[in-house]
This record gives C-alpha cells, structure tokens and sequence, in this order.
C-alpha cells in the first residue's frame, strides 16, 4: 500500500511538476497582471481577474475569483482608487492574501471626485516602481526564491529603462504645439506629465463616467480651434463619443489607444512594453500630420 501510494505520488507529481510549489498569485487587471509575470515568472501561478480588452472601472466579481482570491498568498491590486472592489472580495472570500499595493511610492497626480488618477502605469518610470513593490512582496512571501525574484526585475527594469528612453526620443521630433491628442477618458494625465503630450477627454478618470452636452461641445470647439489631428478610441470604452468628435470636427480618427487594458495575445499590445509602444506609434503618427 505505501509503495503504491508513492508510485501514485510520484504519477501525479510528473504530470503537475511544480504547481505545488509556486507562490500563488492573484493580480487585479491584465497590465499588472503582466508586470508581476516579468517579476516571478515560472516560479508564481498567476491568475488575472480583469483579463485582456476588460475593464476594470466596470468590474464584477464571479464565484470563481472569490474562489481564487481566497486560496492566493499574493493579491496585487494597483491602488489609487483604481480596484477598491479587490478589498471587497477578500472579505467576501475570507482570504488570507497579502495585499500588495503596486503603486505605493508612485506620486499621484490629478484629482477627480476626491480620489488621485489611478493610471500611473502610464509614465514607465512608476512601473519601475511597481516592480520593486512587486518583488518585495514575492520575495517575503517565498524567500527560497528570492534571488530569482530579484535577477528577474533586475533584467525588466532595463527593459523599462530602454522603453522611457525610446518613448521620449520618438517624441523628440515632434514640436510641442503639435503635441496634442483627444481620448475617450481622462486616462493619460502621467503620460502627459512624463513625455510632455496635451491631452483632453470628454470623460473624466473613469469610463463609468457620462459626457454632458456642454462638455462634449466645449471639446469639439476645442479640437477645432487647436487644430488637434489626433483623436483616438480606446479599447475599453464606448466607441461612440469619440466618433461623434470625430464627425463634428472632421478629423480622422487614428486608431485605437490601450489605456486601462491589454490587448488579447494576438493584438497590437499583448504586454506593457508592447502596449505603451502601440501607443507611442499612433501618438506619434497622428500628431506628426502636416509637419
């Protein structure tokens, strides 16, 4: 009976090899759920609760999240107001998880309905420091890793150095009175901070939000009086009003911006890095128009 147990054993070990062993991880939305998988990599079972193209300002939890966020050791959440409903869950599913704020030590920016902008992700720089965060956190919660751990967020930081170079020399060019975009939502406001680009929403932070008629025709004047040439859709918000503007205007839209998601694996912007270099590309293009 022993020796069988263990032949048993050893069957099902070879099948699952190391599940077992990994540090279970929950992080809230797709962008952070692949900043922690550059962090742990093979050694963290990841699971994201707001996948690719979803949208975590209209999130609503399912048995099977509270199922994973109960049996996790790590629940990454971003902070700044951005996935309170992940503190929610925790006390719905009893879970004993280190909650991990990623954006801790990020200096927020903006202020709407009393709460700071919550997109810091897009300046690179505070990813740099989610990523510290991150290991930190992985490495107290599975020290035999830790080595592991840290070579991995050593090697994305400079990634992420080389990206915030990058995305400030493809911007270089590009005079500052033609650095102007129009989005969906008020989603870019680090993005405008780090790299030096205007931009302007009929929305505010949330994509829960309803544009006024005084709001969007104020931004149709605006567009026009500036002669902004780019206006962009996002992935995770309602198509309709930036087509509206666009219609308005006669302004070409110019393509679709990855703000507050990723893209599916087979889209323009499956990761961070690839997503803020999708963004940088349009952004680029579009303001580039006439020069």
């Amino acid at each position: 009976m022993i020796r069988l147990a263990a032949c048993l054993f050893s069957f099902w070990a070879a099948i699952f090899p190391a599940a077992a062993g990994k540090l279970k991880v929950v992080a809230t939305f797709s962008i952070l759920g692949d900043i922690a998988s550059r962090v742990g990599g093979d050694a963290i079972e990841l699971k994201t609760l707001v996948g690719p193209n979803g949208d975590a300002h209209m999130y609503e939890a399912t048995a099977a999240d509270a199922r994973s966020v109960a049996r996790a050791q790590v629940l990454l959440v971003n902070g700044l107001s951005f996935d309170d409903w992940a503190h929610r869950l925790v006390q719905a599913s009893r879970s004993k998880a280190n909650v991990v704020v990623a954006a801790n030590g990020v200096e927020p920016l903006g202020e709407h309905h009393g709460h700071a902008d919550p997109h810091a992700w897009q300046d690179v720089r505070n990813v740099v420091v989610y990523v510290a965060n991150i290991e930190r956190a992985f490495a107290a919660a599975d020290p035999a890793k830790g080595a592991t751990y840290a070579a991995n967020a050593a090697s994305y930081r400079r990634e992420l150095e080389a990206l915030d170079t990058d995305i400030r020399n493809a911007l270089s060019p590009i005079a500052p009175v033609r650095r102007k975009a129009v989005t969906t939502h008020g989603s870019f406001a680090y993005f405008e901070h780090a790299y030096d680009v205007a931009f302007t929403a009929p929305l505010g932070t949330s994509t829960e939000e309803q544009a006024s008629a005084k709001s969007l025709a104020a931004l149709i004047t605006g567009v026009r009086t500036a002669a902004i040439k780019a206006l962009f859709l996002e992935n995770v918000a309602d198509p309709r009003l930036m087509r509206q503007v666009a219609r308005e205007t006669g302004v070409e839209l110019a393509g679709t911006l990855y703000a507050d998601a990723l893209s599916t694996k087979d889209g323009p912007a499956p990761t961070y890095i690839a997503l803020m270099r999708h963004n940088v590309a349009l952004l680029t293009a579009a303001m580039a128009r006439g020069l």
